[in-house]
């Protein structure tokens, strides 16, 4: 994934000047807060649950190697096929040849980040294959030619009318079809719906995969995920390989925390178990219903190397959204500020963790370090700590402003000599009092600008604080 040339304090400038973006941010991201913590007080025991569920993905990522080959071995035991993808264009070609190879013509996507990290759909329609994502903020992303912006709610950004624009553009919708939202939901059925009698191929992501069954779990509130799964003949299920759990009763605790965490619900309107294909017979063991073939494509794309990093703790997110919906960063700049496929506090960290940091420095500086990810965070992910080592390491590589440069030597030169530090002080303290009106400044210069193009910057005290001493102690 390569940076954009607009950097990102240009399209932070652009969304904080968006007000129908600031107004879409505020109702969204309050309401999944406050719905989260709803759930969470419901919650016998929440606490430890959570502790319970940072042990459980502590223990499984510490020994990921043993559980994947468990896991590998059961989907196969159960009839599926698991292929391993070192890269992501290894992982597209994965795919395109199971298409290609199957004369596979038309192609349903259940909602699935890895497939966006992967720009999987890229791939396939440069291959001639009609793909159709049917999570309905996906389809609507699609349909606006977009990245998703946010990890649960992919259209957080967008209101009623400009879906209601984008359908009678892209759909041809009536009046009649644009008339409230039941109406709008139904013409997007009536459209998916026949996406889903057409399809070949279902493409979905994985939320959890149980190492000792091979089953994989998908989690939903829309039924496209089930259908993604069983209408098609083929099943493909992408998988980032952080994603499992050992036992089915892991599976159990995640569930808990993952609906509560992400909207507030106890849990999901539909939670998608799948283990291996439709199997033939009678008996115990038959299942006339679902896919002729099972494909689970095991990705790793830089997951390895940030395994073997400091930064291994964000493998142990469960993809709630929760410290999106929390950050206050998040909450003013919206999704398309971050130019990742995940942004918010989580984002921060993977991109540059899966990615490098040279392309991706000034993220980790989109952050109060308020630690308000931390709090919200199901399994209790120190997204703070990483970001204070990510600008550590983006320092050493010589990402940051040539001011702040210059400055901080002035500075150690300053605080070394404390004749040059107090007569700086008193100078500084002076000058900003001059600059003041009733104690405050409302435009500092050059750089130092950005924090009073937001708010205003108090003015230095006319006494420090060793003179207030100094004077107290001889009175």
């Amino acid at each position: 994934m390569a940076g954009s040339s607009i950097t990102f304090y240009e399209r932070v400038e652009d969304a904080l000047h968006d007000q129908q973006l600031q107004t879409a941010l505020n109702i969204s991201t309050s309401r999944f807060t406050n719905g989260r913590k709803a759930a969470l007080q419901a919650l016998p025991e929440a606490d430890a649950l959570r502790d319970h569920a940072r042990r459980i993905r502590a223990h499984t990522i510490a020994h990921l190697d043993r559980y994947l080959g468990q896991f590998a071995d059961s989907v196969e035991q159960a009839g599926g096929q698991v292929h391993w993808a070192e890269t992501a264009d290894e992982a597209n070609r994965i795919v395109a040849t199971l298409a290609q190879e199957r004369n596979v013509k038309n192609v349903v996507k259940s909602k699935s980040m890895i497939s966006e990290e992967l720009h999987l759909n890229a791939v396939l329609e440069a291959a001639r294959i009609c793909v159709t994502e049917t999570d309905l903020g996906e389809y609507i992303a699609q349909l606006a030619e977009e990245k998703p912006s946010h990890i649960i709610a992919p259209v957080i950004h967008k209101t009623r009318q400009d879906v209601a624009d984008l359908f009678r553009q892209k759909l041809g919708a009536t009046d009649e079809d644009l008339s409230d939202v039941p109406h709008m939901t139904a013409l997007a059925r009536r459209v998916l719906r026949n996406a889903f009698l057409q399809a070949d191929m279902g493409i979905s992501g994985v939320n959890f995969a149980v190492a000792e069954t091979g089953s994989i779990c998908l989690v939903t509130n829309e039924g496209n995920g089930r259908l993604t799964t069983t209408t098609p003949r083929i099943h493909v299920a992408l998988m980032g390989m952080e994603r499992l759990v050992p036992k089915f009763e892991d599976l159990g605790v995640m569930l808990q925390i993952l609906a509560r965490s992400a909207t507030g619900q106890k849990t999901s309107v539909y939670t998608n178990i799948v283990t291996g294909p439709r199997r033939a017979g009678n008996n115990d063991s038959g299942e006339p219903d679902g896919p002729d073939e099972l494909h689970v494509v095991i990705i790793d794309n830089g997951r390895s190397q940030i395994l073997g990093s400091e930064l291994a703790e964000i493998l142990y997110c469960i993809r709630c959204g929760a410290c999106l919906n929390a950050c206050p960063v998040y909450q003013q700049i919206g999704g398309h500020a971050y130019n990742s496929v995940y942004p918010g506090p989580v984002g921060l960290v993977v991109t540059p963790g899966l990615y490098g940091i040279n392309p991706w420095s000034e993220l980790p500086h989109a952050s109060t370090l308020c630690g308000a990810c931390r709090e919200v965070c199901p399994v209790r992910i120190n997204i703070p700590r990483m970001l204070l080592k990510l600008r550590d390491e983006a320092t050493k590589a010589g990402h940051y402003p040539g001011w702040l440069k210059r400055g901080l030597s002035l500075y150690r030169q300053a605080a070394t000599r404390p004749t040059m530090y107090h007569k700086g002080a008193q100078v500084s303290a002076w000058l900003s009092q001059r600059l003041s009106r009733s104690g405050w400044i409302n435009k500092l210069p050059g750089s130092l600008s950005g924090w009073t193009d937001s708010r205003d910057f108090p003015a230095l005290a006319k006494k420090s604080f060793s003179q207030r001493w100094r004077e107290e102690r001889d009175e």
